[in-house]
């Protein structure tokens, strides 16, 4: 629902562009990747364990997820130690109480939250500098 869904908080930019802005940075870094999106959590898990097997690192925007899953939570350890970079749009710690605490952040090497769809690019820059 990016672009349409609370613009305001959440910018104008579609995923697809995201997407694109991501394809971009990964090439300028010399790294490849996959774009992925779900709306559901177990998707989210199977994905982590997959990326658990062949990927160097994981940029994660777990959405609302990020306060609720322990699902989540466990799928990042149990693919330990490839690093996890959280991601927000909007700063979670600026918005409403509930969304302060995120059950991602104790099991990811860093979070980046307040800066847009800039966000996913400077997480890439980060995992980049962590390999």
């Amino acid at each position: 629902m990016l672009g349409k869904r609370e613009p305001g908080i959440y910018g104008g930019k579609t995923l697809a562009d995201i997407e694109a802005d991501c394809q971009a940075a990964a090439a300028s870094l010399g790294l490849a990747i996959e774009f992925r999106q779900s709306n559901h959590e177990g998707v989210l898990v199977d994905w982590i364990h997959e990326a658990g097997e062949k990927a160097v690192g994981i940029v994660l925007n777990a959405g609302a997820y990020t306060h609720t899953s322990i699902a989540l939570q466990d799928a990042i350890r149990a693919v330990s130690p490839l690093p996890v970079a959280e991601v927000h749009l909007s700063n979670i710690h600026a918005r409403e109480p509930f969304r302060h605490k995120s059950m991602v952040a104790p099991v990811a090497v860093g979070m980046i939250c307040g800066f847009g769809p800039l966000g996913y690019t400077l997480a890439l820059q980060a995992l980049a500098a962590r390999l």
